[in-house]
Protein backbone atom coordinates (compact mmCIF):
# COMPACT_ATOMS: atom_id res chain seq x y z
CA UNK A 1 0.00 0.00 0.00
CA UNK A 2 1.43 3.52 -0.93
CA UNK A 3 1.66 6.17 1.94
CA UNK A 4 -0.50 8.86 2.37
CA UNK A 5 0.94 12.48 1.49
CA UNK A 6 -0.58 15.19 4.19
CA UNK A 7 -0.05 18.37 2.25
CA UNK A 8 -0.69 21.59 3.36
CA UNK A 9 -0.50 24.20 0.02
CA UNK A 10 -0.42 27.80 -0.27
CA UNK A 11 -2.97 29.83 -1.74
CA UNK A 12 -3.05 33.48 -2.73
CA UNK A 13 -4.81 35.43 -5.66
CA UNK A 14 -3.83 38.91 -5.69
CA UNK A 15 -7.23 39.51 -7.13
CA UNK A 16 -9.44 39.05 -4.66
CA UNK A 17 -7.93 37.92 -1.71
CA UNK A 18 -5.90 40.17 1.14
CA UNK A 19 -3.91 37.70 2.37
CA UNK A 20 -2.40 34.06 1.66
CA UNK A 21 -3.69 31.09 3.04
CA UNK A 22 -3.28 27.43 2.86
CA UNK A 23 -5.75 24.28 2.52
CA UNK A 24 -5.00 20.74 3.87
CA UNK A 25 -5.08 17.65 1.07
CA UNK A 26 -4.73 14.16 1.61
CA UNK A 27 -2.98 12.10 -1.46
CA UNK A 28 -1.75 8.57 -2.02
CA UNK A 29 1.75 8.39 -3.23
CA UNK A 30 1.78 6.79 -6.58
CA UNK A 31 4.60 5.06 -7.97
CA UNK A 32 6.56 7.20 -10.26
CA UNK A 33 4.79 10.53 -9.38
CA UNK A 34 6.36 13.48 -10.29
CA UNK A 35 6.09 16.95 -8.68
CA UNK A 36 3.92 18.47 -11.51
CA UNK A 37 1.80 15.22 -10.81
CA UNK A 38 0.77 15.95 -7.70
CA UNK A 39 -0.31 19.47 -8.46
CA UNK A 40 -2.48 18.66 -10.89
CA UNK A 41 -4.06 16.13 -8.33
CA UNK A 42 -4.22 19.29 -6.06
CA UNK A 43 -6.18 21.29 -8.87
CA UNK A 44 -7.99 18.42 -9.74
CA UNK A 45 -9.21 18.71 -5.74
CA UNK A 46 -9.51 22.24 -5.92
CA UNK A 47 -10.01 24.57 -9.29
CA UNK A 48 -9.11 27.71 -7.36
CA UNK A 49 -5.26 26.01 -6.47
CA UNK A 50 -3.16 26.87 -9.36
CA UNK A 51 0.35 27.09 -11.02
CA UNK A 52 2.57 28.01 -13.34
CA UNK A 53 2.25 25.96 -16.87
CA UNK A 54 6.40 27.17 -17.69
CA UNK A 55 8.87 27.49 -15.49
CA UNK A 56 7.52 24.88 -13.15
CA UNK A 57 9.68 25.68 -9.72
CA UNK A 58 7.92 25.77 -6.48
CA UNK A 59 8.87 25.17 -2.96
CA UNK A 60 8.20 21.99 -0.61
CA UNK A 61 9.13 21.94 3.15
CA UNK A 62 10.98 25.52 2.40
CA UNK A 63 13.07 23.12 -0.62
CA UNK A 64 13.11 24.23 -4.16
CA UNK A 65 11.91 21.45 -6.73
CA UNK A 66 11.15 21.40 -10.16
CA UNK A 67 7.79 19.63 -12.24
CA UNK A 68 9.68 16.56 -12.56
CA UNK A 69 11.18 15.61 -9.47
CA UNK A 70 10.57 12.33 -8.22
CA UNK A 71 7.89 12.34 -5.38
CA UNK A 72 9.32 9.28 -3.62
CA UNK A 73 12.90 10.71 -3.24
CA UNK A 74 10.87 13.55 -2.39
CA UNK A 75 8.95 11.72 0.60
CA UNK A 76 12.24 9.46 1.47
CA UNK A 77 13.63 12.30 2.61
CA UNK A 78 11.25 14.80 3.98
CA UNK A 79 7.97 12.33 5.01
CA UNK A 80 4.78 12.21 4.03
CA UNK A 81 3.84 15.42 5.89
CA UNK A 82 4.56 18.17 3.13
CA UNK A 83 3.93 21.92 2.65
CA UNK A 84 3.33 23.47 -0.68
CA UNK A 85 4.35 26.80 -1.66
CA UNK A 86 5.63 29.01 -4.65
CA UNK A 87 9.19 29.56 -4.76
CA UNK A 88 8.88 33.32 -3.83
CA UNK A 89 5.26 33.93 -1.69
CA UNK A 90 6.74 37.67 -1.18
CA UNK A 91 5.77 37.63 -5.20
CA UNK A 92 2.94 35.43 -5.50
CA UNK A 93 0.42 36.68 -7.76
CA UNK A 94 -1.95 33.41 -7.86
CA UNK A 95 -0.57 30.27 -5.91
CA UNK A 96 2.07 28.76 -7.26
CA UNK A 97 2.22 31.49 -10.15
CA UNK A 98 4.51 34.48 -9.45
CA UNK A 99 5.59 37.58 -11.36
CA UNK A 100 9.25 36.57 -12.33
CA UNK A 101 10.33 40.28 -13.85
CA UNK A 102 12.88 40.03 -11.27
CA UNK A 103 14.81 37.40 -12.65
CA UNK A 104 15.52 39.01 -16.12
CA UNK A 105 16.27 42.32 -14.27
CA UNK A 106 18.93 41.12 -12.69
CA UNK A 107 20.39 39.54 -16.12
CA UNK A 108 19.97 43.06 -17.29
CA UNK A 109 23.14 44.01 -14.98
CA UNK A 110 25.34 41.75 -17.34
CA UNK A 111 23.39 41.74 -20.73
CA UNK A 112 25.94 44.57 -22.15
CA UNK A 113 28.48 41.89 -21.43
CA UNK A 114 26.85 38.87 -22.28
CA UNK A 115 26.12 36.86 -25.78
CA UNK A 116 22.78 34.78 -26.70
CA UNK A 117 24.30 31.57 -25.67
CA UNK A 118 25.37 33.21 -22.03
CA UNK A 119 21.30 34.21 -21.75
CA UNK A 120 20.26 30.61 -22.12
CA UNK A 121 22.82 29.55 -19.89
CA UNK A 122 21.54 32.37 -17.54
CA UNK A 123 17.66 31.23 -18.28
CA UNK A 124 19.23 27.76 -16.84
CA UNK A 125 19.57 28.91 -13.73
CA UNK A 126 15.92 30.01 -12.84
CA UNK A 127 15.43 27.47 -9.91
CA UNK A 128 18.98 28.45 -8.76
CA UNK A 129 17.70 32.25 -8.97
CA UNK A 130 14.93 31.68 -6.31
CA UNK A 131 16.16 29.03 -4.25
CA UNK A 132 18.68 31.92 -2.77
CA UNK A 133 19.30 31.77 0.95
CA UNK A 134 20.45 35.45 0.56
CA UNK A 135 17.15 36.50 -0.65
CA UNK A 136 15.00 35.71 2.38
CA UNK A 137 17.08 38.00 4.44
CA UNK A 138 17.39 40.97 1.73
CA UNK A 139 14.08 41.06 -0.92
CA UNK A 140 16.50 43.58 -3.20
CA UNK A 141 19.16 41.13 -3.49
CA UNK A 142 20.28 40.38 -6.80
CA UNK A 143 20.48 36.48 -6.39
CA UNK A 144 22.95 33.89 -6.54
CA UNK A 145 22.31 33.02 -10.39
CA UNK A 146 23.74 36.39 -11.63
CA UNK A 147 26.76 35.88 -9.67
CA UNK A 148 27.61 32.55 -11.31
CA UNK A 149 26.89 34.03 -14.79
CA UNK A 150 29.41 36.67 -14.07
CA UNK A 151 31.95 34.07 -12.89
CA UNK A 152 31.05 32.01 -16.22
CA UNK A 153 31.87 35.49 -18.41
CA UNK A 154 35.01 36.35 -16.37
CA UNK A 155 36.34 32.29 -16.29
CA UNK A 156 35.76 31.86 -19.92
CA UNK A 157 38.25 34.86 -20.91
CA UNK A 158 36.18 38.86 -21.08
CA UNK A 159 37.79 41.44 -22.02
CA UNK A 160 35.42 43.36 -19.47
CA UNK A 161 36.36 41.66 -16.60
CA UNK A 162 36.42 45.00 -14.10
CA UNK A 163 33.38 45.88 -15.81
CA UNK A 164 31.52 42.78 -14.41
CA UNK A 165 33.31 42.99 -11.23
CA UNK A 166 31.51 46.46 -11.00
CA UNK A 167 28.79 45.87 -12.17
CA UNK A 168 27.62 43.24 -9.70
CA UNK A 169 28.79 44.93 -6.51
CA UNK A 170 26.87 48.42 -6.93
CA UNK A 171 24.35 49.92 -6.24
CA UNK A 172 22.70 47.11 -5.47
CA UNK A 173 22.72 44.19 -2.92
CA UNK A 174 25.15 42.03 -4.64
CA UNK A 175 28.53 39.79 -4.49
CA UNK A 176 29.61 41.18 -1.34
CA UNK A 177 25.80 40.34 0.35
CA UNK A 178 26.10 36.97 -0.42
CA UNK A 179 27.10 33.72 1.63
CA UNK A 180 26.37 31.51 -0.71
CA UNK A 181 24.03 28.40 0.13
CA UNK A 182 21.14 27.42 -2.16
CA UNK A 183 17.55 25.96 -1.01
CA UNK A 184 17.56 23.87 -3.74
CA UNK A 185 16.25 20.06 -2.72
CA UNK A 186 19.02 18.70 -5.07
CA UNK A 187 21.43 21.27 -4.03
CA UNK A 188 24.04 22.66 -6.39
CA UNK A 189 27.32 24.64 -4.83
CA UNK A 190 28.90 27.42 -6.44
CA UNK A 191 30.73 28.87 -3.16
CA UNK A 192 34.24 28.32 -4.51
CA UNK A 193 33.25 30.30 -8.34
CA UNK A 194 31.37 33.53 -5.36
CA UNK A 195 34.54 33.24 -3.25
CA UNK A 196 37.02 33.95 -6.03
CA UNK A 197 34.14 36.70 -7.63
CA UNK A 198 35.17 38.37 -4.01
CA UNK A 199 38.67 37.64 -4.07
CA UNK A 200 39.03 39.62 -7.73
CA UNK A 201 36.95 42.55 -5.74
CA UNK A 202 38.79 42.21 -2.70
CA UNK A 203 42.53 40.66 -3.31
CA UNK A 204 43.75 39.10 -0.15
CA UNK A 205 46.08 41.80 1.58
CA UNK A 206 49.57 40.45 1.48
CA UNK A 207 50.90 43.15 4.28
CA UNK A 208 53.44 40.78 6.94
CA UNK A 209 51.70 41.67 10.31
CA UNK A 210 54.13 43.93 13.03
CA UNK A 211 55.90 42.33 15.47
CA UNK A 212 53.72 44.41 17.89
CA UNK A 213 51.27 43.00 16.22
CA UNK A 214 51.90 39.70 16.33
CA UNK A 215 52.67 40.39 20.32
CA UNK A 216 49.43 41.77 20.48
CA UNK A 217 47.82 38.64 18.96
CA UNK A 218 49.45 36.42 21.47
CA UNK A 219 48.58 38.65 24.76
CA UNK A 220 44.36 38.74 23.18
CA UNK A 221 44.56 34.89 22.49
CA UNK A 222 45.84 34.18 26.44
CA UNK A 223 43.12 36.09 27.81
CA UNK A 224 40.04 34.98 25.66
CA UNK A 225 41.45 31.48 26.27
CA UNK A 226 41.26 32.68 30.44
CA UNK A 227 37.71 34.40 29.64
CA UNK A 228 37.08 31.32 27.84
CA UNK A 229 37.42 28.93 30.71
CA UNK A 230 35.25 31.21 32.96
CA UNK A 231 32.48 31.08 30.83
CA UNK A 232 32.46 27.11 30.20
CA UNK A 233 32.27 26.92 33.95
CA UNK A 234 29.45 28.93 33.75
CA UNK A 235 27.11 27.27 31.28
CA UNK A 236 25.59 24.30 33.04
CA UNK A 237 24.73 21.08 31.07
CA UNK A 238 22.39 18.44 33.37
CA UNK A 239 18.61 18.69 32.91
CA UNK A 240 19.27 21.47 30.46
CA UNK A 241 17.60 21.51 27.24
CA UNK A 242 20.62 21.59 24.81
CA UNK A 243 20.04 22.34 20.45
CA UNK A 244 23.69 21.87 18.68
CA UNK A 245 24.48 23.90 16.01
CA UNK A 246 26.10 22.34 13.08
CA UNK A 247 26.36 25.38 10.34
CA UNK A 248 28.28 24.00 7.48
CA UNK A 249 30.04 21.05 8.99
CA UNK A 250 28.33 17.29 8.88
CA UNK A 251 28.45 14.16 10.28
CA UNK A 252 28.35 15.06 14.02
CA UNK A 253 25.31 15.75 14.84
CA UNK A 254 24.17 12.20 15.73
CA UNK A 255 27.53 11.79 18.48
CA UNK A 256 26.55 15.06 19.80
CA UNK A 257 23.12 14.14 20.42
CA UNK A 258 24.09 10.90 22.02
CA UNK A 259 26.68 13.14 24.32
CA UNK A 260 23.59 15.52 25.36
CA UNK A 261 21.77 12.65 26.44
CA UNK A 262 24.54 10.93 28.43
CA UNK A 263 24.46 14.76 30.23
CA UNK A 264 20.74 14.13 31.22
CA UNK A 265 20.08 16.55 29.17
CA UNK A 266 17.45 16.90 26.39
CA UNK A 267 18.15 17.16 22.32
CA UNK A 268 15.98 20.18 20.81
CA UNK A 269 16.02 20.08 17.28
CA UNK A 270 15.51 23.62 15.35
CA UNK A 271 15.60 24.24 11.29
CA UNK A 272 18.47 26.46 11.08
CA UNK A 273 21.09 23.81 12.81
CA UNK A 274 22.88 23.29 9.18
CA UNK A 275 22.00 27.40 7.61
CA UNK A 276 25.12 29.45 7.09
CA UNK A 277 25.03 32.48 9.94
CA UNK A 278 26.65 35.54 8.29
CA UNK A 279 30.31 35.13 9.33
CA UNK A 280 31.97 35.82 6.07
CA UNK A 281 29.71 38.72 5.69
CA UNK A 282 30.86 40.11 9.50
CA UNK A 283 33.98 42.75 7.28
CA UNK A 284 31.57 43.55 4.30
CA UNK A 285 28.13 44.00 6.02
CA UNK A 286 27.94 43.92 9.60
CA UNK A 287 24.54 44.04 9.84
CA UNK A 288 23.41 41.19 7.77
CA UNK A 289 25.60 39.15 9.62
CA UNK A 290 24.04 40.10 12.71
CA UNK A 291 20.25 39.35 11.56
CA UNK A 292 21.23 35.85 10.08
CA UNK A 293 23.52 35.31 13.32
CA UNK A 294 20.20 36.48 15.55
CA UNK A 295 17.65 34.23 13.09
CA UNK A 296 19.60 31.01 13.98
CA UNK A 297 20.09 31.95 17.48
CA UNK A 298 16.29 33.27 18.27
CA UNK A 299 15.54 29.55 16.14
CA UNK A 300 17.15 27.31 18.74
CA UNK A 301 15.73 29.89 21.64
CA UNK A 302 12.07 29.68 20.51
CA UNK A 303 12.38 25.86 19.43
CA UNK A 304 12.96 25.41 23.43
CA UNK A 305 16.53 25.28 23.72
CA UNK A 306 18.32 26.54 26.73
CA UNK A 307 21.69 25.70 25.71
CA UNK A 308 23.34 25.84 22.42
CA UNK A 309 26.37 24.14 21.17
CA UNK A 310 27.94 25.89 18.09
CA UNK A 311 30.16 23.32 16.26
CA UNK A 312 32.55 25.95 14.69
CA UNK A 313 35.22 27.80 17.23
CA UNK A 314 34.76 30.98 14.40
CA UNK A 315 31.40 30.77 15.04
CA UNK A 316 31.12 30.64 18.48
CA UNK A 317 33.97 33.83 18.44
CA UNK A 318 30.77 35.82 16.22
CA UNK A 319 28.29 34.80 18.58
CA UNK A 320 29.59 35.94 21.50
CA UNK A 321 31.59 38.92 20.43
CA UNK A 322 28.89 40.63 18.84
CA UNK A 323 26.14 39.24 21.40
CA UNK A 324 25.04 42.50 22.00
CA UNK A 325 24.69 43.57 18.68
CA UNK A 326 22.99 40.64 17.52
CA UNK A 327 20.42 41.52 20.12
CA UNK A 328 20.01 45.23 19.41
CA UNK A 329 19.53 43.97 15.12
CA UNK A 330 16.51 42.07 15.98
CA UNK A 331 15.46 43.64 18.73
CA UNK A 332 14.72 41.28 21.52
CA UNK A 333 16.40 39.20 24.43
CA UNK A 334 18.00 36.15 23.74
CA UNK A 335 18.09 33.97 27.26
CA UNK A 336 20.89 31.42 25.34
CA UNK A 337 23.90 29.75 26.70
CA UNK A 338 26.45 29.38 24.45
CA UNK A 339 29.07 26.32 24.55
CA UNK A 340 31.99 25.36 21.58
CA UNK A 341 31.79 22.13 20.42
CA UNK A 342 34.91 21.34 21.80
CA UNK A 343 34.78 22.83 25.52
CA UNK A 344 30.94 20.58 25.40
CA UNK A 345 33.09 17.87 24.57
CA UNK A 346 35.96 18.50 27.11
CA UNK A 347 32.96 19.30 29.85
CA UNK A 348 31.08 16.22 29.04
CA UNK A 349 34.28 13.62 29.17
CA UNK A 350 35.35 14.79 32.37
CA UNK A 351 32.17 14.19 34.03
CA UNK A 352 32.02 11.10 33.05
CA UNK A 353 35.70 10.71 34.14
Amino acid sequence: MQPILELKAFFFNAQTDYLPYYKQFSIELAEDMKAKDLLALIQGQNENFTYPEENLVFKINDLVVDGDQSMSEVVERLGTSLQIDSVNNYRSSNGLIINDSDFMQSYEILAPFASDEDLEYYKTLYALHYASETENFDRTYIGDAILVLAHKLISEGSEQKEEILEAITSPYSSLLDCEYENNLFNAQDHTAAIDELKIMVKPAQADTPSFMDTLAARFTKKKDALLKKEEVAAVTLEGKQIAYYAGAVTGNTESINEKIIQADSKVVAFSRANKLSGLSLLEDNAQLAYTKAATTLLDALDSGAQVLIVEEQELYDMFKNNFENIEKTIGRDIDLALISAEDFLAQTTSVEA
